[in-house]
């Protein structure tokens, strides 16, 4: 038994992920605003992470032996962070394939077609910025993939704990839980017969089920491993075969319109190879699910579930 701390984990995976560690003995404890109490047995704080000096206090002397950390977006979070949890042995963040994005940074060329591995955007060497305006909302959208990228570099570079990062492909599943809306978006376009805006030649990209990213970080959590991990089941997909799929389940077939250049497409079609290579969690001892083989079923869930509004992966 360890003693445990999610920072967020009021919703989607990061609620399935509390109930997991729960259940396999951990004892819990959860910090966020309040949105949204933990299943009962679980210890509460409601503060705000951004506010330093209340965490603080809320954390009280504190220690725990893990943190798992679900909604670091700046690296000013992630310094607060590091000083409020400097006694855990073990800290690991939330982070997304976006990091990856060529559209938002400079990175070292991959040759095409090849899955991108970790190493591509290295924590301990990327250039962090305190003083650019992330308390600002409308910056911090425009700079999420930066954010992470910069958040993970301050806690690779803290020195107080052993640090990893968990970097999350496009996640699925869940019906109504899934508060992206991404799946619900070409479920409901496609049953009614709506176009989806693709790319002339759209490439690939990788998906995880929310039930399988929770597994991965309840393994991350109680691992020793340190640095970044690519989180994506085998199989990626373009968004023509993500259509089929759908419709195969939806007994509509897809309806498509192709974009100009620089035009926008619908979420999943991309105009550039955007797959991660998971081979490092494998190598490490985690086992990745096939996309195909629980896909139908998150469709069949979205058929059914109430539609909710679209928001960041």
């Amino acid at each position: 038994m360890q003693k445990i701390c999610v920072i967020g984990g009021s919703r989607y995976f990061g609620k399935l992920l509390v109930k997991r560690l729960q259940a396999a003995g951990h004892r819990v404890t959860v910090i966020n605003r309040g949105s949204t109490p933990p299943p009962a047995g679980v210890e509460h704080l409601v503060v705000d992470r951004n506010d330093e000096a209340a965490l603080m206090a809320a954390l009280d002397a504190r220690t725990f032996d893990v943190v798992v950390d679900q909604v670091c977006y700046t690296p000013v979070q992630a310094a607060i962070a590091a000083r409020a949890f400097a006694g855990a042995r073990r800290y690991v963040m939330t982070s997304t394939i976006e990091v990856y994005d060529p559209a938002t940074a400079a990175l070292p060329a991959v040759p095409a077609g090849m899955p991108v591995p970790e190493e591509i955007v290295d924590p301990a060497t990327w250039l962090v910025a305190m003083d650019l305006p992330w308390h600002d909302d409308v910056y911090l959208e425009a700079h999420y993939a930066e954010g992470k990228r910069q958040a993970e570099a301050v806690f690779a570079r803290a020195g107080r704990f052993e640090f990893a990062s968990v970097r999350s492909a496009h996640v699925l599943g869940g019906g109504a839980q899934e508060f992206t809306g991404r799946l619900a978006h070409y479920v409901g376009r496609i049953t009614k017969g709506d176009e989806i805006a693709v790319h002339a030649k759209a490439l690939p990209t990788v998906f995880i089920h929310y039930q399988e990213l929770a597994d991965l970080l309840l393994w991350a959590a109680t691992a020793d491993f340190t640095g970044p991990v690519n989180a994506c089941s085998d199989g990626p997909l373009d968004v023509h075969h993500l259509a089929a799929i759908i419709a195969t389940q939806a007994g509509q077939e897809p309806v498509y319109r192709t974009v100009a250049a620089g035009e926008e497409a619908s979420a999943f079609s991309f105009d550039r190879h955007y797959v991660m290579s998971n081979a490092r969690a494998k190598a490490l001892g985690f086992s990745f699910s096939h996309t195909t083989d629980w896909l139908p079923g998150a469709v069949a869930e979205t058929l059914t579930a109430e539609p909710s509004p679209t928001a960041r992966n």
